[in-house]
């Protein structure tokens, strides 16, 4: 058995549950934004573990997880999608909900923000400021794609909006409680 199929050599992907589309249509372009965020914050959770950050590691790789839900939706045919499982191929108002508890326990631990954050503050929060402007894209292909009519019914617009602002408040979360001490010189 091989990786490649050469079925994609004509331009279209194949669809979770069956079907075909073009590589160059707004379904594939969504759920590979969302595969892109996903592959960013393992880059933000290598550095977690390195870190020794085994809570944060462990907050992404549960983002990471849920993300994994909202690509198989996106990547069904809208016609099939009344098949999917909610939380296993179908996000559902229970993983928003989650991931507004996560929000909200960060805050709870470290505040708001005060003032306008440049990203950077260490290679961990840096990481994760990069996974939430894929997850904001992937957001903006999914307003896209339900604005087209195919996402109907759908949480996942909501999901990434709120995945967002989650993964914004773990790179804060990073800049505070796992961020190297600086010296003043």
């Amino acid at each position: 058995m091989t990786i490649y199929t050469q079925k994609g050599d004509d331009g279209t992907t194949g669809l979770f549950m069956g079907g075909r589309v073009s590589k160059a249509s707004l379904g594939p372009e969504t759920y590979g934004t969302v595969d892109e965020a996903v592959s960013a914050l393992g880059t933000a959770r290598a550095h977690a573990t390195a870190d020794g950050a085994d809570e944060m590691a462990a907050a992404i790789l549960d983002a990471q997880r849920s993300l994994f839900v909202c690509a198989a939706e996106l990547a069904t045919d809208p016609s099939r999608r009344d098949t999917l499982q909610d939380g296993v191929s179908r996000v559902h108002q229970e993983m928003i909900n989650q991931v507004e508890a996560a929000i909200d326990t960060i805050v709870d631990r470290r505040g708001m923000p005060e003032a306008f954050v440049v990203p950077g503050g260490s290679h961990l929060a840096a990481a994760l400021d990069v996974a939430r402007t894929v997850v904001r894209r992937a957001e903006r292909r999914a307003v896209e794609y339900a604005a087209e009519g195919g996402l109907d019914g759908s949480l996942v617009v909501p999901f990434l909006n709120r995945m967002a602002d989650h993964v914004y408040m773990l790179a804060r979360a990073a800049e505070s409680e796992w961020a190297p001490s600086r010296t003043e010189d």
